[in-house]
């Protein structure tokens, strides 16, 4: 069971998460502050023990151990340009490999554009959705999914998933855990305006994949070159010869 005294005692924030919604079960974390009206709040946070339709990137899905993990999602309601969204995206994995580094000083890196590994396995994962009014956006919700008490993962995976507890060898705090995740992920929030480049720098940092030669999934494409760099709204840039592409969305992996 999820102690909310625990983890309110630990976060250190102004508005992400001062409105928090423990659920047992729901359909997905995203899907519910994405649509229900009642949690409209700016900074709300919902965490659920169990989603039944709970899902990444490209509707794949999302699977998890109930009691065991973190599904959660924030919610950000206010006007965005649309060049910000990808910088949130690439903020919430760096909360994520912070809170990790902070709390048990693993090595993480960062692969593009928001999956969080340990020791090249798959830890947690962000699906970002937004809704729009007109030609603004006018909400984001941020879907981070972290294993941490989850001691296996059986099935076939792109990527070997691994949790906290397999790489810290102990079962941890998941309510020191989300504190901690929420309390960085307001610091780099308020960063996305006053100094995205911080963003970008932290995040490649922790990106070895920089200057590896990658192979990139999009839909029904591939193409393989030199991942050169992300740009300043935080998309890949691909090198392919003597020309440079700039990729919005793929899957991407080491040739």
């Amino acid at each position: 069971m999820f102690n909310i005294e625990e983890f309110d005692i630990k976060l250190d924030t102004e508005f992400i998460g001062r409105n928090f919604i423990y659920c047992d079960e729901v359909d997905s974390t995203n899907n519910v502050l994405l649509t229900n009206k009642e949690f409209s709040k700016d900074g709300t946070v919902l965490l659920a023990e169990y989603q039944s339709h709970g899902k990444g990137r490209k509707n794949r899905t999302w699977v998890s151990n109930a009691g065991q993990n973190l599904t959660f999602s924030i919610l950000l309601k206010r006007e965005f340009k649309e060049n910000k969204v990808n910088l949130i995206n690439l903020g919430s994995s760096l909360a994520v490999a912070q809170s990790l580094e902070n709390l048990y000083q693993f090595d993480v890196e960062l692969k593009w554009p928001n999956d969080v590994l340990v020791n090249k396995k798959k830890i947690a994962g962000i699906l970002i959705e937004t809704t729009s009014k007109g030609n603004k956006i006018n909400k984001i919700v941020v879907g981070i999914g972290i294993n941490v008490n989850q001691p296996n993962f059986p099935g076939k995976y792109d990527i070997q998933p691994t949790s906290v507890r397999k790489e810290f060898k102990t079962i941890v705090s998941r309510e020191k855990l989300l504190s901690e995740v929420l309390n960085n992920f307001e610091n780099i929030f308020y960063l996305v305006n006053d100094d995205p480049k911080k963003i970008l720098n932290d995040w490649r940092n922790r990106c070895k994949m920089i200057g590896e030669k990658v192979k990139v999934v999009l839909d029904d494409k591939i193409k393989v070159g030199i991942f050169d760099d992300i740009d300043e709204n935080g998309f890949l840039i691909l090198r392919i010869g003597d020309t440079v592409e700039k990729i919005h969305y793929g899957d991407v992996s080491l040739r």
